[in-house]
């Protein structure tokens, strides 16, 4: 144990500026440093927030401080490298060590960044996650899904109520088609916008959507951190629907939209792809109706021509049969005519021929008082030398017949 006499004694304000003086001897003018931040925090214009590692399942945390004035200067390198710190962010950093008396806490004094270092980790980040999906045939397996043709089912990974959300939905509404969304709410930066993403893609097979939606609205390069991890990627690049990304970005492109099967850079473009494959879908509708009616029309004026011809045809041929009919029926009823004149003729020559044989009647002569007489034999008798003595003679008169008989005959002298 040390002699409590010969041992120097600091007090606390001594003993903090000695470690303060042997932080400046001992590391410079500074120090750089790696980390992942967290507790990212602003208090009043300043910023504070941890760096942290992750040494065999232990955390290591160090203490960081982002004064205004430091802030202001590097904003303009932040900018131009579209990056902005935040929780998750891994960063190399150079600052100054320093205990805080009143607290007794080390902290960094950042005063410089190196962008390249951030940019870098992203890229390596996305490298890794596209070379282990490239192996097992995910990158492209998402764009081989079939669009339906009137995709109005659409499933919209987002955060609800941001202007993202608002940009999509109004572009949607404003096409005047009946889209029906399928909203699943999600963050889209920060500890939780991975494991949230992946549960709405998995939620909107779920609901058998036509295409699921995953997008969110412009920021930092890094704020896109959450669509360059694996779970993402893999969560579209396995999903049986097609997924379309708008991830709000110009420039930039992360495995997400690597994966997916449409990437465009904005909600507003991604609603907007939607709308165009319905439109398209009514244009070629319409297209092929027109064509429809127009072929119709054709078919059925040719046929309305023809009809016309056959229906001319018929009305000349019946016509013509007509008026053939016409001259055979006034032919016939010419010979009706005459025929009736020639039945008239000899329907006067027969009572003509009546009228004399009735005057020939022996039954009329007989009433004028002429008698007929005949032998036995019932032969008529003309002549008295036809006759000889004995024969019996037959003499009809009108009410009676006389029978008689022959004496003698006395031929009339010529």
């Amino acid at each position: 144990m040390p002699d409590a006499d010969l041992s120097p004694t600091f007090t606390v304000g001594e003993l903090t500026h000695a470690i303060n003086a042997q932080l400046k001897s001992g590391f410079g003018g500074g120090v750089w440093v790696t980390g992942e931040i967290s507790g990212y925090r602003n208090q009043g214009l300043h910023t504070y927030f941890s760096l942290v590692e992750d040494i065999d399942g232990e955390k290591a945390t160090l203490n960081v401080a982002l004064f205004a004035n430091v802030k202001r200067a590097l904003r303009p390198m932040l900018e131009s490298n579209r990056l902005e710190l935040q929780d998750g962010t891994k960063v190399r950093v150079f600052g100054t060590l320093d205990v805080y008396a009143p607290t007794g806490r080390l902290s960094l004094k950042i005063s410089d960044f190196d962008p390249r270092f951030t940019l870098g980790d992203i890229t390596a980040s996305r490298d890794r996650v596209r070379a282990a999906l490239n192996v097992e045939g995910l990158l492209r397996k998402n764009a081989e899904t079939t669009v339906p043709l009137v995709p109005l089912r659409v499933a919209v990974v987002t955060s609800v109520g941001s202007a993202a959300w608002h940009d999509f939905t109004d572009e949607l509404g404003s096409s005047g088609f009946d889209f029906h969304l399928l909203a699943f709410d999600a963050r889209v930066q920060g500890d939780q916008a991975e494991e949230m993403v992946v549960a709405g893609i998995s939620a909107a097979v779920q609901h058998g959507a036509d295409v699921v939606a995953v997008i969110r609205g412009g920021g930092a390069r890094n704020d896109l951190a959450a669509f360059d991890t694996e779970g993402v990627a893999r969560a579209i690049a396995t999903c049986p629907l097609p997924v379309v990304t708008g991830l709000g970005h110009e420039i930039d492109t992360t495995i997400a939209d690597e994966v997916a099967h449409t990437a465009l850079k904005t909600p507003t473009a991604c609603a907007g792809w939607l709308i165009d494959r319905v439109q398209r879908f009514v244009d070629e509708t319409e297209t092929r109706w027109a064509s429809i009616v127009e072929r119709a029309t054709f078919e059925l004026t040719g046929q309305v021509d023809r009809l016309e011809s056959r229906a001319s045809r018929v009305v000349t041929r019946t016509n013509s049969a007509i008026e053939r009919s016409s001259e055979r029926l006034r032919s016939r009823q010419d010979r009706l005519v005459r025929a009736a004149l020639t039945i008239e003729r000899i329907e006067n020559s027969m009572n003509e021929r009546e009228r004399r044989l009735a005057l020939l009647d022996p039954a009329r002569l007989l009433e004028r008082g002429w008698t007929m007489t005949t032998n036995a034999d019932g032969k008529i008798l003309t002549s008295a030398k036809d006759l000889s003595a004995g024969d019996e003679l037959v003499t009809r008169l009108v009410d009676g017949t006389v029978r008689s008989t022959v004496n003698a005959t006395t031929p009339e002298e010529e």
